[in-house]
Order: C-alpha cells, then structure tokens, then sequence
C-alpha cells in the first residue's frame, strides 16, 4: 500500500457533485447558520457593544472622581459639613463622596404632557427645582464656596451625572436582549452606539476645561456679546445674566450675554422677556450661538438664519419666540458649527478665531435690516466658562 499516493480530490469528490463528505461541508455550515446564525450575529455584536459599555463606565467613574477631587480641592481637602458615617466610622471624605453619588443619582419626572396647554411653565419650574437644590446641596457641602467654583462644580455634576446615566441605559438595553437572547432587541442599540459614545468621549474630554474654568467652543456666543461689551457699564438682566446698552452704526445696540467667567449659561429667555416687557424699543433681535456642523462641514464655518438660537429643553426659547412674536419683532440668528467634541470641548484656535469674522457680520446683519435711530437686541447664547464680559 503506497500511503503517500493519497488524492486530496478524490476524497472530496471535486468533480463529482454526489460525494457525499463534499455535501457535508457545504451544507452543514447552512443548517448551522439557518439555526443559530441569529445567535452567532448576536455574539459578534455583543462583544462590540461589551466594549462600549465598558468605556461608558469608564468615563462616569472617572467623571465622578475628577468632581469629588475638585469638591475636595475647594474645601481645602475636607469635606466640610459632611457628617460622619453612621457608628462614627469614616473620614469626612467619605461622607463627602457618598453624598456626592447621593446628588448623581437624583433624576427629573418631567410634568404630564397629555395636555400640553401650560406645559412649558411646569417644566421649567421642575428644571429650576432642580437647579436651585443643587446649588444649595453643593453650598452646603462647600461652606464658603464662590460663585465661580459654585457653577464649575454644578457643571461637572451635570457632566458626572448623564455619563453615569448613558452607561446604565445602554447596559440596561444590552442586558434585557443578552437575556431574552433577541437579537432584533439589540439591533438598535448597535446602531445608536457610535452616537452615543461620541457624545460620551466629548462631554469626557469636556472635564478639565471646565475644572479649569477655560473657554469651551460653545462660549463663542458669549465671547462675540462680550467683546462688544468691552468699556459699556453691565447690570443684572436676570440669573446669572448680564446686559449693557451701546451704539452700533447710529443704532440703540442691547447686548446681553451670562455672566463670566463662570460656567453657566444664564437666563437669556428671562432677560429678553424682562426687557421687551418693560417698554424698551426693540426693532430686531439678533442671536450669537454654536450650532453642531454635519459631517464634511468644516468646524467653524459660519451660517446665517432665521429664529430662536439657543439650545436645552425649550423653555428659554419659548420665552423668547413669545415675546418677539406679541411685539412683532423680528428674530435673526448667526451661528457658528461646530462638532460636538468642540462644542463641549476647550476652544479651539479656529472657533476662537472665528468671533471677529461674527462680529463684522452682525454688524451687516444690523445695517442690512434696521435703519439709523432704530434699536436692536444682540444676545449672546452658550457656557460662558472662562469668557468675562
């Protein structure tokens, strides 16, 4: 017997179509993907989305330490006002950090909304609820706090807090279709994923700029408001919201912006309403704001448009777009995009930049669409952190 004369061909019948081990090896791996290929798809695609997980809750621990960190840092590394473990065990950081997670787990029930006359008011009141006891909480843990830490601090913790939230509805959406093994279930989630983490790694990387009390890309509405506030007396329009009155080409110019450097976006909604109301002439409201660019746009292109610029849940717009349409007064916006890395993120030299090209075009906009003895509101929308006024 010659062993070494063995035919690969023969054995797999290649040209012979009813060799029956040549049918196993092709319909064999049919049968098994027709029955579990669902299956196998679903294990492909959970270790992707395992990986994201794991990156999700990545960014909400190191988010959370950053914050306590910075609690710590300002009250001079005590946690002042923080009592004791139950038994008197434990340091005061400890109590610091437990109620810290205490403020990370609070969550917002948004009013009934089955009949929406009246339904803006409630939110907003639910929101200033919210706000307003945060602030206090973090009052209390940080005796003596400014109010530039103050905002810094309510900024991180609302960075802290919507990580640690992506990270448990993601797991939570993995885990229900791990468990019923659906995979339909967890198509979607597949889908939303990239999404979701960049929005993540941006609000991540958007920690020590605000730590730091730095001008992130949204500020550039600010910045542009605020450089032509330079020299004019500011007053109080409303929370954390400043106003100051100049002139622009034989023009009334009201510019109104938050209050910097801290990290807050103020009231603007208020302001404008405040002053509509009270019986200033207003001809033309302009809006300076950050807009996020779609993909192939280049970041810090500028675009000119029509209404309310400005971001959040609505009620700051609504207020707005209210008062302009009662007064008839027409709503201009001047934009500029960016992604959401920049948004959220440190300045970037080209949004920067950016603030004298706006500048020059709000004054176009002005001379275009007012005439000389004429008023207009300039307002300028976004994070003020880092940028004064």
């Amino acid at each position: 017997m010659d062993l070494l004369s063995f035919d690969i061909d023969e054995l797999l019948g290649m040209g012979d179509d009813s060799n029956p081990l040549m049918m196993l090896v092709w319909i064999l791996p049919i049968i098994l993907f027709v029955f579990y290929g669902q299956r196998i798809q679903l294990m492909v695609t959970s270790g992707e989305i395992r990986k994201g997980i794991k990156r999700l809750d990545a960014y909400g621990s190191e988010s959370r330490d950053e914050l306590v960190a910075y609690v710590r840092e300002v009250v001079g590394g005590a946690a002042a006002g923080a009592p004791p473990d139950k038994g008197g065990r434990g340091s005061a950081s400890d109590g610091l950090a437990g109620r810290i997670d205490t403020l990370l787990d609070y969550f917002t029930i948004m009013p009934v909304d089955m009949d929406p006359s009246g339904i803006v008011p409630k939110i907003e009141q639910v929101v200033r609820s919210r706000e307003d006891h945060t602030r206090r909480h973090v009052r209390l843990l940080c005796p003596g706090i400014g109010d530039g830490d103050l905002s810094r601090v309510q900024t991180l913790l609302e960075i802290a807090t919507v990580l640690r939230l992506l990270h448990r509805t993601v797991n939570h959406m993995y885990l229900t279709a791990k468990k019923q093994k659906n995979f339909p279930l967890i198509l979607p989630l597949q889908m939303a994923l990239p999404f979701v983490m960049e929005q993540a790694a941006a609000m991540k990387g958007a920690v020590p700029a605000f730590r730091a009390g730095q001008p992130v890309g949204d500020g550039i509405g600010p910045m542009v408001v605020g450089s032509m506030m330079a020299g004019l007396d500011k007053r109080d329009a409303a929370f954390q919201t400043v106003a100051a009155e100049g002139a622009i080409d034989g023009r009334t110019a009201h510019l109104l912006k938050a209050r910097g450097p801290d990290s807050t976006v103020g009231r603007p909604g208020e302001a404008v309403e405040a002053l509509l109301s009270s019986g200033a002439r207003i001809d033309l409201i302009i809006m300076v704001d950050a807009a996020l660019k779609m993909e192939g746009e280049e970041s810090a292109s500028i675009a000119q448009g029509f209404g309310a610029a400005i971001g959040g849940i609505g009620t700051e717009r609504f207020r707005i777009e209210e008062a302009a349409a009662a007064r008839g007064v027409p709503v201009l916006a001047i934009v500029v995009k960016q992604s959401v890395k920049d948004a959220v993120g440190l300045m970037t030299r080209e949004i920067a930049e950016s603030a004298a090209d706006v500048r020059s075009r709000v004054r176009q906009m002005i001379a275009d669409n007012t005439e000389e003895g004429q008023a207009v509101l300039i307002v300028g929308v976004g994070n003020t952190s880092g940028v004064p006024q």
